[in-house]
């Protein structure tokens, strides 16, 4: 049974949102705690050690890695958007959130979004290079250029959604009640007592843009690759295949997770079991992050192999 500890109309004045969608699980809220704890610190850690071993190693100072680096970068900041908020409301027997900390989760989620799907967008483009352009890899993408690619897209992503946030953050709410386990911006506009065309229309154009940027450059890249692998020799099919399953496995697992969320915040899912959707609510924030390093830290031998040599030198120096 859910908490429904305040209704939904409530004055513009509230200074918090009640997370509805927690259910009465009793002392297994404890189990529950302790399992998201547990997948928490294998994301920090995971994640921490594989932007460590690329920083350190030298031989990791490329484009591909570069990107990498900032796909995990992101995967540890959208992770700290939601896992601390989560733990909390888990322990918790009310589940309220202020005002401040639900926009600010807002932006963290959205933006991480945004910054995955652009990043692996733009590593699409890079695998393009690499597989179907080798010899002027080098000259097309160094790693100055990665450099300004990932600037370019945090920036993108992070304007794009502060913009976001500065038109619904001053709307008067007729309620504080959201169906969710975590903030999001659709059920906040919801509330809304004033007319909302304007934030409506924008946040059209901002899916629209979210999806549509990165979804060019990877159906370009993609079919490039194909026609060089239908028409190349086996070592560039075995090369393709070897270079972009991680990617291509990442970026379908993402784009699932995030269909389902817009479905859900979008269209009526009551037909679907609570449990079912509160698991699929999360999908894209906890899976992503524990896929990642896992399929680009165990499939990459390069990475294998420096994560290696990092461990055998600490080893030797401690003894």
């Amino acid at each position: 049974m859910k908490t429904k500890t305040m209704l939904n109309s409530t004055s513009s004045t509230s200074s918090y949102f009640v997370l509805e969608a927690y259910l009465h699980v009793g002392n297994l809220r404890y189990l529950f705690f302790m399992l998201t704890a547990v997948i928490y610190v294998f994301i920090l850690i995971s994640n921490t050690s594989l932007i460590v071993v690329i920083c350190m190693n030298r031989s990791l100072h490329e484009p591909m890695y570069v990107f990498l680096c900032s796909l995990f970068v992101n995967e540890l900041y959208g992770s700290t958007g939601l896992f601390p908020l989560l733990l909390l409301q888990i322990l918790s027997d009310v589940h309220t959130v202020s005002r401040p900390l639900c926009f600010l989760q807002i932006f963290c989620v959205y933006s991480y979004g945004s910054v995955e799907f652009t990043n692996l967008a733009v590593m699409s483009y890079d695998r393009y290079l690499a597989i179907c352009c080798p010899l002027q890899y080098n000259t097309r993408m160094t790693v100055n250029k990665a450099v300004t690619f990932i600037t370019v897209l945090w920036f993108y992503s992070l304007v794009k959604f502060l913009v976001t946030l500065s038109l619904n953050i001053r709307l008067p709410l007729c309620g504080n009640v959201l169906d969710s386990l975590y903030c999001q911006n659709f059920l906040v506009v919801k509330l809304a007592c004033s007319d909302t065309t304007v934030q409506n229309i924008y946040g059209l154009f901002i899916v629209s843009l979210t999806v549509l940027v990165p979804l060019l450059p990877i159906l370009f890249s993609y079919t490039k690759i194909l026609k060089v692998c239908f028409s190349g020799s086996k070592q560039t099919r075995q090369k393709a295949v070897s270079t972009c399953t991680p990617h291509l496995v990442s970026l379908l697992n993402f784009s699932f997770g995030c269909l389902f969320q817009l479905l859900q915040s979008r269209f009526d899912m009551s037909a679907f079991p609570s449990e079912l959707r509160i698991l699929l609510s999360l999908y894209f924030l906890i899976i992503q992050p524990l896929l990642n390093p896992l399929m680009f830290g165990l499939q990459m031998s390069t990475i294998r192999n420096a994560w290696k040599l990092l461990i055998c030198a600490q080893t030797s120096q401690g003894v």
